[in-house]
């Protein structure tokens, strides 16, 4: 079966850095694009970076261009997200997913807060 395993969250000060993991099995992860979304206490759940299946591409909501940095290791079947430089608004739960033949996969998820 499909899962997806965030991990690496926690909470950091303004300007701080974490990266967080997502470990996947039970697909063939190097076919598929991944991505990270995240979900803030009463807001929408929102589309935070993409990754092609191979890497070779990328994309970033532009709050967080320039700042985060998805990756992904196909040997490994995971994807990275590296937040550097974070702020209050970055506090969020972030979930990893996949998209498998028109279905959506989701994580249990990995709390980030960043406060002083």
């Amino acid at each position: 079966q499909v899962q997806l395993v965030e991990s690496g969250g926690g909470l950091v000060q303004p300007g701080g850095s974490l990266r967080l993991s997502c470990a996947a099995s039970g697909f063939s992860f190097s076919m598929y694009a991944m991505s990270w979304h995240r979900q803030a206490p009463g807001k929408e759940r929102e589309l935070v970076a993409t990754i092609t299946s191979a890497g070779s591409s990328t994309n970033y909501v532009d709050s967080v261009k320039a700042r985060f940095t998805v990756s992904r290791d196909n040997a490994k079947n995971t994807v990275y997200l590296q937040m550097n430089s974070l702020k209050p608004d970055d506090t969020a739960v972030y979930y990893c997913n996949a998209r498998l033949d028109r279905l959506n996969y989701w994580g249990q998820g990995t709390q980030v807060t960043v406060s002083s």
